[in-house]
């Protein structure tokens, strides 16, 4: 039987490879050649050994583009040699939940790299009813960031966002930034980037930004009431997964604002200044990966110019991923988005 290797965490901090075996597929799954994989920042939590969900080991590896190879006895809107990319969450389509269409809050709710199958390997299988197809427009490397623009998508929908509304996005890694950019196409109005690396708050400049903040340099809560006349913003998202970025959130907002809440805390319990969500009537949203804004995405793609490829710096072979690790995970590395090439 044919094997493939693919990519697993064994171990904090260390990568390895494992043979995988391609079994037949399901009459409802479609088998595709991944061309690229990208580094998440839950990849990262993950590598780190610290993902509050994925103890290790772990497969790796849920951000992909390819060419499907090969197709279940019942698909019939996706062909060989289609151009796609996938949705990777798994859900029970059974529970309270799943039957009301909120599938992403799913009792069973889990992705596949927690399951064993990561996408920094040669295939991968997944039901047909989560492939969708790339616009003919869009790279494959553009293709393979669908997953996080999605996750940004989702945030910003959260956010209510309208036109003349002012925001600050803690932290420009990839999610933050392509929050950023959806934020300032709608609002087109003060949007704000804090982060504490020079080359990621360059980036959020030059994908619009109209100030990044160092957050080692300066107290952005104080820079933040500058420039909003000591009323603060509408919106403000925290991106970081960390008690202080969400402080500093919460400081940001204004009376009767709101806080998107997307980044992923490795320390499950925090202290924070609970009472602002009374005295400044603050709404916290949560924000839960996607629920149908795969769809929207690529519709959105479809007919506007969105620069994803913009946030690729870098591309490593898979021969390469663990130097693509240690990459990321090294202090103010001039990296966002890094993809993986197969």
């Amino acid at each position: 039987m044919q094997t493939y290797p693919m990519a697993v965490i064994t171990e904090p901090l260390k990568i390895g490879f494992e043979d995988q075996q391609l079994i037949a597929l399901a009459p409802d799954e479609v088998r595709i050649r991944v061309r690229y994989a990208a580094i998440c920042g839950s990849d990262l939590h993950l590598f780190k050994g610290k993902h509050p969900s994925a103890p290790l080991p772990s497969a790796v590896g849920h951000e992909l583009s390819g060419e499907i190879t090969e197709v279940g006895a019942n698909v019939s809107h996706l062909s060989v040699g289609d151009r796609v990319t996938v949705e990777p969450v798994i859900t029970c389509g059974a529970c309270h939940f799943c039957l009301r269409g909120q599938y992403h809050l799913c009792r069973e709710i889990s992705f596949h790299y927690r399951k064993g199958q990561g996408a920094f390997g040669t295939y991968f299988t997944a039901p047909a009813r989560h492939v969708f197809k790339l616009p003919e427009t869009l790279s494959l490397e553009a293709g393979a960031l669908i997953e996080p623009l999605s996750v940004a998508l989702h945030a910003v929908n959260k956010t209510n966002a309208r036109m003349g509304q002012s925001s600050a996005i803690f932290g420009a890694g990839a999610i933050g930034l392509l929050t950023l950019m959806l934020l300032k196409r709608i609002t087109q109005a003060l949007t704000i980037c804090v982060d504490v690396n020079p080359f990621r708050l360059q980036t959020a400049r030059d994908l619009g930004a109209c100030v990044a903040i160092n957050n080692m340099e300066e107290d952005a809560v104080t820079r933040i009431n500058q420039l909003t006349d000591g009323l603060g913003v509408n919106i403000s998202v925290e991106a970081v997964g960390r008690a202080q970025t969400l402080t500093q959130a919460l400081e940001s907002v204004q009376k009767g604002g709101l806080v998107a809440l997307i980044g992923i805390f490795e320390e499950p319990r925090l202290e924070i200044p609970v009472n602002l969500f009374i005295q400044k009537e603050i709404t916290l949203a949560g924000s839960q990966g996607y629920n149908w804004d795969f769809q929207d995405a690529l519709s959105m793609l479809s007919h506007s110019n969105l620069p994803l490829e913009n946030l690729v710096t870098h591309q490593f072979p898979l021969g390469k991923l663990q130097e693509a690790f240690n990459l990321l995970t090294t202090p103010n590395n001039q990296a966002v988005k890094v993809l993986i090439e197969m």
